[in-house]
């Protein structure tokens, strides 16, 4: 640390020498714990903060506007499969812009094989990274910048603001695919895996040539289509994390959020594969977290050996009688159903009923 803190002001100092092991050791248990799903998105994630920090960035579009950015590789349930806290320019770059080192940092054939297919927006998308994906066997799709390199540039049966709803325009280079569409406003799409149109459609309103507005089938293009089906990871775990996130001063705790909130989206894969009901997201962190401190979640009472335990009628006569159906009832411990009984020594509600004897049952254990 002594040794860092004297190159800071030179460009080998590294800013995050304190968090880094840590940071390195969580990234790792996520890429080897879970086997990804198939369709994987890329995209940012900025952590609110107030302090003073040179890797503070700024982002106009976020609904966090001032913090961290983590560039964060996500499959469809929110599953945090690798991130990368970015802090500023690089010594270690391609020349090939910070997307195309973003994307090619966290898509890696090495942990991930090949077969996947990886969702990106506009900051992203380029001819050359969508090649150099394919070349490591990866498919491709993403919204692009008119403008980028390797772009196709020709207008000759382009989108005009005249083009009715629903048209699509495509251009094919080698293995890219161009795709236009009409939409409310003009859509551009590049794939390397999908075909132009399928026959898949949207609903949309549209008014008709007697001026009712009534909803129509607006033909959409196959990348659009599967592009908004699976680009919304990074936002589901986003949502997962910013919902129940641990509320401390320092940062580092995101990287703890990550781990959980991944925990979590293991618990629910499994239980489906087994066909059990999942627990919440809450129950599941304050499960966790009792475990951690080796402490019981709830305290049950103490049954001690040789106490008198006798049922007694919840409400008492000092009640009325209209309060008694209502104030003069528990919940039992066992069925969780209500009752007007409870034990006189634990103090907790059972049913005492033919049927269902949970005063008995209770206190065989």
């Amino acid at each position: 640390d002594q040794q860092n803190d004297k190159l800071k002001g030179t460009e080998t100092y590294d800013p995050l020498h304190r968090v880094r092991p840590l940071m390195e050791m969580i990234g790792t248990r996520c890429r080897a714990l879970c086997h990804p799903r198939q369709h994987l998105a890329v995209d940012e994630r900025m952590v609110s903060t107030k302090a003073r920090l040179s890797i503070k960035q700024y982002m106009k579009a976020k609904p966090t506007k001032w913090g961290l950015k983590f560039f964060v590789l996500a499959d469809k349930n929110g599953y945090t499969v690798d991130f990368q806290l970015y802090t500023g320019k690089s010594n270690v770059s391609s020349g090939k812009g910070l997307s195309f080192d973003v994307v090619t940092t966290l898509v890696r054939k090495e942990y991930l094989g090949s077969g996947y297919i990886v969702y990106t927006d506009n900051f992203y998308t380029s001819p050359v990274l969508f090649k150099h994906l394919r070349t490591q066997g990866f498919g491709a799709c993403g919204t692009y910048r008119q403008g980028r390199v390797g772009v196709p540039t020709t207008t000759e049966n382009a989108l005009t603001k005249k083009s009715p709803r629903g048209s699509i325009r495509w251009i094919r280079d080698g293995e890219l695919l161009f795709v236009k569409w009409m939409d409310t406003r003009e859509v551009s799409m590049c794939s390397t895996i999908h075909p132009v149109y399928t026959g898949e459609s949207v609903q949309r309103w549209q008014k008709s040539p007697d001026g009712k507005v009534q909803k129509v089938a607006v033909p959409r293009p196959t990348a659009v289509t599967e592009y908004n089906k699976y680009m919304g990871g990074v936002d589901t775990s986003d949502q997962m994390i910013g919902t129940h996130s641990i509320h401390r001063k320092t940062k580092r705790w995101h990287l703890v959020d990550i781990a959980v909130t991944n925990s979590f989206v293991i618990h629910k894969d499994q239980c489906c594969t087994m066909r059990r009901k999942q627990k919440t997201q809450q129950s599941f962190q304050e499960e966790l977290a009792a475990h951690l401190l080796g402490v019981p979640l709830y305290d049950e009472p103490q049954k001690e050996a040789g106490k008198k335990h006798l049922p007694v009628p919840c409400s008492s006569n000092k009640q009325a009688k209209s309060e008694r159906a209502g104030m003069g009832r528990r919940r039992c411990k066992l069925c969780q159903r209500s009752t007007a009984w409870s034990c006189e020594f634990c103090n907790v509600g059972l049913c005492l009923q033919v049927e269902r004897n949970c005063f008995w049952e209770y206190h065989q254990g």
